[in-house]
């Protein structure tokens, strides 16, 4: 056991390849992945109408408090933990945890993530993208005196190995190239709410390159895309950028 593990905390909304993100960290050598540990807590205290939300209350500690102190602190059975997390699982819990780890904030362009949203939950509203709190987020941490990094998913999928290095550096990691691929399927480390949410994911070896969506635009979601654009447009400008990016 490590008694003082390095706890790295990437921040994101849903849709925004958060679970091949996860997947790219579970590669590597030093790391143990955490699959969103504040959903049971998010879910009982918000009453939100997700999948399988009485499956996942089960599956996990409700009390968010515990979590902290058992998942947060304490000792690891590697150096490294990395915790996949959705931004709107804070709530309103007392954020003073967030100084005892590393963070970034993972992002994606809401003209492309809204209609993914849109097939799992029926009437998405802002707080379920994420994207109010992960702007605040960012603040506070910078409050913190905490330098959090911003990953835009777009670039992360066309250039995964000049992203990933820049935020291994950033979080003071060395990079790893098993991170840029792994095992199809699902993993141990899911979460109950996988066949819901992960089918394509599971079906990914590696981050596959942005392609555009061959639909349009579903017309219902405008007002809500016009809510998301302020805050994703403030975060995208702070994000990591490859210098090839600029060629």
């Amino acid at each position: 056991m490590f008694s003082e593990p390095l706890r790295i905390h990437m921040w994101s909304g849903p849709r925004n390849i958060s679970t091949a993100t996860m997947y790219a960290f579970r590669q590597r050598s030093d790391t143990l992945v955490v699959d969103e540990p504040l959903y049971a807590s998010y879910l009982a205290a918000s009453g939100a109408d997700h999948p399988v939300a009485a499956e996942v209350i089960a599956s996990q500690e409700r009390d968010p408090q515990k979590v902290i102190a058992r998942q947060f602190r304490g000792p690891a059975a590697k150096p490294v933990v990395f915790f996949k997390q959705m931004t709107h699982h804070l709530l309103d819990l007392d954020r003073s945890f967030l100084s005892e780890g590393r963070h970034f904030l993972l992002i994606r362009d809401p003209r492309f993530m809204l209609p993914s949203l849109g097939r799992v939950l029926a009437s998405p509203r802002l707080e379920d993208t994420g994207l109010a709190l992960h702007l605040d987020l960012y603040r506070t941490l910078e409050d913190m005196g905490q330098e959090p990094a911003v990953v835009d998913s777009r670039l992360l999928q066309n250039q995964p190995e000049a992203v990933l290095r820049l935020l291994c550096r950033h979080l003071d990691i060395p990079f790893e190239p098993a991170m840029l691929s792994w095992p199809a399927g699902p993993k141990p480390e899911d979460g109950v709410w996988a066949p819901h949410w992960y089918a394509a994911a599971h079906k990914t070896t590696g981050f596959n390159p942005w392609a555009a969506p061959a639909e349009p635009f579903p017309d219902h979601l405008n007002d809500l895309l016009q809510e998301c654009m302020p805050y994703y447009t403030a975060l995208r400008k702070v994000a990591l950028e490859p210098q090839e990016n600029h060629a």
